[in-house]
C-alpha cells in the first residue's frame, strides 16, 4: 500500500483512544497465568497484539474476543501446554520477551521465533539473566531468536537472585519478573534509570508481592504461594498512538482536537514533556484512574514550536515516540538535539539511521549521530519515502506529509496496521488530507 498525505486543513474533533498495546500484551498473558476467567475491556486488536493472542492459542489457553472485550480462561502458572511447533511472535519483540519469562516460569519446553526483523533484535539481555536463574535456553548465532527453552521437572524452582540490568528496559524487566514468579525466593532487579511500570502495577493487582524503590530504580518480587487472581480491567488509552495525533494537531495550523481516555502513566509521558518544552499547547483535564493506571483527556491546539534537547531519563520515557517527535522538531524554530538514544538502533528497525535517511530525503535538515540525531527546523519539501517494515516510521512520515510543500507518499505503508490499523479513517475523520493506493 502507498499512503499519500499532503498539506492539510486544520484537524478538529475528538477521538477515544484504543487500549494501550503495552497493557494489552501484559493483560492477555498475565490472564493466561491466572486461575479463572479474566475480562479485559478496550483491548486493541492489531498486528502486534494478535501475535500474543495467537501464541496463547499455541499454549492451549482458551480466549474469546467480542466488540473490544477479551475474555481469557487462565490455566495457572504451571498450566501452559508445551506447543507442538515453534511459536511465532511475528514482529513483536514484546511478545517474545514476555513469553520467554512466562515459559521459564511454567517450566515447559518451547521454541520462540519470529520475523527476520525480530531475529535481529538482541536477546542476550534476557537470556543471560534467565540462565543465571537456572533456565536452560539456547539461541541462534549472535544470541538472537529463535530461542529454545528447555523444560524442568515438576516442582523444581528457579534460582532467586539479584540482577543489575545494564539498560533500562520494561520488556527485559517484565520477562525477568515473570520468571521470578517461579523462583525459590525473592528476586530483585535494578535498572540504571526508570522504565515503564505496567507489569508491576498489574501483577500487584493480581495478588503478587512487588515492592519498588523508585530512588534506586529497583523492584523486588516475592514468588506467590497462591494462584494469581484473574483480571477485571479496562485498558487505558494508548499514548504511543496518541502521540501521532498530538504532533499532527500541534504542527498543522489552526488544529484543535481532544483525545479521550489517554493513559498518562508518568513512565510513559516523556513525549508530552518534550513537546511542552518546545511550546506545544497540550492541556490535560478530567484526571482519573482506570484499572490501576492514570488516565486523562487531552486537548491539543496548534502552536509554534522551538527547538529543545532530549537526553537522559526522558529518552526512556518516550522511546517509542521518537519518529513522530522528529517531525515536530522539523517544524520547530532552531535546533533540536537527541542524544543517549542508541536503543533506537535496536527497535523494529535502526530507527536512527532510517529516520535520518528518509527525513533527509524529503528536505529535512537532519544530522545522524551515533546515539541520536540533530534537526534544524524549517520547511519539509516532500517526496517519496519507504516505511522499511517499521510501523512508527510509516506513520511519522505520513504526519510529515501534512506540513510538507508537495506531499509525501509512503511506500509499503500497510505495516502501520501492526499498531494503529485505524490510522487512515481516524485522521480522515479529523480532516486530514490522506488517501491510499494499493
Amino acid at each position: 500500500m502507498i499512503l499519500h498525505t499532503s498539506r492539510s486543513q486544520p484537524l478538529t474533533g475528538s477521538y477515544s483512544l484504543p487500549g494501550d498495546k503495552s497493557l494489552a500484551h501484559r493483560s492477555a498473558l498475565f490472564a493466561a497465568l491466572a486461575e479463572g476467567e479474566s475480562v479485559i475491556g478496550a483491548f486493541p486488536l492489531s498486528g502486534v497484539t494478535r501475535a500474543m493472542l495467537d501464541a496463547l492459542t499455541a499454549f492451549g489457553v482458551p480466549w474469546t474476543f467480542d466488540d473490544g472485550t477479551l475474555t481469557v480462561t487462565g490455566l495457572g502458572l504451571r498450566g501452559l501446554r508445551p506447543p507442538s511447533v515453534a511459536v511465532t511472535c511475528r514482529n513483536s519483540a514484546t511478545t517474545l520477551r514476555l513469553l520467554a519469562g512466562a515459559v521459564a516460569a511454567a517450566g515447559i519446553p518451547c521454541s520462540l521465533d519470529g520475523s527476520e526483523g525480530l531475529r535481529r533484535r538482541p536477546m542476550n539481555r534476557i537470556t543471560e539473566p534467565l540462565r543465571s536463574m537456572g533456565v536452560v535456553i539456547e539461541t541462534a548465532p549472535g544470541d538472537g531468536a529463535p530461542l529454545v527453552i528447555h523444560g524442568r521437572p515438576p516442582g523444581a524452582r528457579l534460582t532467586a537472585c539479584h540482577h543489575a540490568l545494564p539498560v533500562a528496559s520494561a520488556q527485559v524487566k517484565s520477562c525477568l519478573l515473570l520468571a521470578a514468579l517461579a523462583a525459590d525466593g525473592p528476586v530483585t532487579l535494578c535498572e540504571p534509570g526508570p522504565s515503564r511500570d505496567h507489569t508491576e502495577r498489574m501483577l500487584r493487582a493480581m495478588g503478587v508481592d512487588i515492592r519498588c524503590d523508585p530512588a534506586a530504580h529497583a523492584v523486588s518480587l516475592t514468588p506467590p504461594t497462591a494462584p494469581l487472581r484473574p483480571l477485571r480491567a479496562d485498558l487505558a488509552g494508548d499514548i504511543s498512538t496518541a502521540a501521532f495525533l498530538i504532533v499532527a494537531a500541534t504542527v498543522i495550523p489552526g488544529s484543535d482536537i481532544t483525545l479521550l481516555g489517554v493513559g498518562v502513566n508518568p513512565t510513559r509521558t516523556g513525549i508530552l514533556d518534550a513537546l511542552r518544552a518546545m511550546g506545544a499547547d497540550i492541556v490535560e483535564w478530567n484526571p482519573r484512574e482506570r484499572s490501576g493506571e492514570p488516565v486523562a483527556d487531552i486537548r491539543v491546539r496548534a502552536a509554534p514550536l522551538i527547538g529543545t534537547r532530549v537526553a537522559g531519563d526522558l529518552v526512556v520515557r518516550m522511546i517509542d515516540e521518537f519518529p513522530v517527535f522528529a517531525v515536530a522538531a522539523a517544524c520547530a524554530a532552531g535546533l533540536t538535539e537527541v542524544s543517549e538514544a542508541v536503543e533506537l538502533r535496536h527497535k523494529e528497525s535502526d530507527r536512527i539511521g532510517l529516520l535520518c535517511a528518509e527525513l533527509a530525503g524529503v528536505g529535512v535538515d537532519i544530522a545522524e549521530r551515533p546515539d541520536g540525531f540533530a534537526i534544524r527546523g524549517g520547511s519539509i519539501r516532500g517526496g517519496s519515502v519507504d516505511a522499511h517494515g517499521d510501523h512508527r516510521i510509516a506513520m511519522a512520515l505520513a504526519v510529515a506529509g501534512w506540513v510538507s510543500q508537495t506531499g509525501i507518499a509512503v511506500r509499503r505503508a500497510e505495516i502501520l496496521a501492526e499498531s494503529f490499523p485505524d490510522f487512515v479513517p481516524v485522521f480522515s475523520r479529523l480532516g486530514a488530507a490522506i488517501r491510499t493506493d494499493e
